[in-house]
């Protein structure tokens, strides 16, 4: 083999090493800080008022309904009533968010249903899966784990209505 196609090969394997660097930097990068997401311009405020601020947007919160007795013992999950997801601790508690029959994943990526920025939460860390006529909670093998009822979830399990489920800081429970 000749000098030069021995020099050819060895910088042609350093620039191979240094693009598999950038990659790993790359890949390390997106997960930790997000992808970046270019925001859409806010239309005009109306003349008679002030423009909504873009870093408190409001949430529409539907009234809550007179609740009659809840039967004793815990109850899963069905998809007989309307469900929603209310918010109880965490970054954006109060929040309160209608399920329809489609899947909700829960996550730090802006490409999730309910986005969760924080450090404890990884960028897919689980999902609520309608299963027949019963909603399912599934950890998308996130580092900190998701929890329901106190316990943390390994494999798929059916959603207790109040229940608290724990996904990084943010606790929320699954109402009907």
């Amino acid at each position: 083999m000749s000098e030069l196609t021995l020099l050819l090969l060895r910088i042609g394997f350093l620039i191979l090493l240094w693009f598999f660097v950038f990659a790993i930097v790359y890949s390390l990068r997106a997960d930790l800080f997000g992808v970046k997401v270019r925001k859409l311009p806010q239309p005009a405020a109306p003349a008679g008022g002030p423009a909504p601020s873009p870093s408190s947007p409001t949430v529409p919160v539907a009234p809550a309904a007179p609740r009659a007795k809840a039967p004793k013992g815990p109850q899963k999950a069905t998809t007989d009533t309307v469900s929603r997801i209310v918010i109880t601790s965490g970054p954006k508690a109060g929040l309160e968010l209608a399920l329809g029959n489609e899947t909700l994943t829960i996550g730090r990526s802006s490409e999730s249903g309910l986005v969760i920025r924080d450090d404890y939460t990884s960028s897919h860390h689980a999902r609520l899966v309608l299963w027949g006529q019963q909603w399912m909670l599934q950890d998308l093998d996130s580092t900190n784990g998701t929890w329901h009822d106190g316990e943390r979830v390994s494999t798929p399990v059916p959603i207790i209505v109040g229940a608290p489920i724990k996904v990084g800081a943010t606790t929320f429970e699954l109402r009907s």
